[in-house]
């Protein structure tokens, strides 16, 4: 299972990558293999101002639909339009071509509070 460690986690299975005032935001390959073949990802939040765990979004697959939620209390500045679509770029490449979206974070101190590759591996038993 694909982890890196240069990225940050949610226990709600979201990755994060921090540059300087903005964060990318996907799912990562564990929830990706968990929830199968995604079919369509959805996010109506764009240019909107959300706080820290707020669903931004739903991504379904096959078998369900799953709630997006938001690492960082901020506003989503951009959102992957190729994932409307080629949603399964989210199986193939959570981490590169597959993120969802990109957040002008308001609160840099919500970082301390995600998890390292190593807490996260630890919470999925990897």
């Amino acid at each position: 299972m694909n982890i890196p460690a240069n990225l940050k986690y949610t226990k709600d299975h979201e990755w994060i990558s921090i540059d300087g005032e903005t964060a990318t935001v996907g799912i990562t390959d564990f929830a990706q293999k968990e929830l199968g073949d995604i079919v369509y990802v959805e996010v109506e939040t764009l240019d909107q101002t959300l706080e820290k765990d707020e669903v931004f979004g739903t991504v379904e697959a096959v078998k369900t639909v799953s709630d997006l939620f938001l690492p960082l209390s901020g506003e989503i500045i951009e959102f992957n339009d190729a994932l409307e679509s080629n949603p399964e770029t989210v199986n193939a490449d959570p981490y590169g071509k597959g993120w969802m979206v990109k957040v002008k974070f308001s609160d840099a101190s919500e970082i301390d509070g995600l998890l390292s590759s190593e807490d996260y591996k630890a919470l999925i038993g990897a």
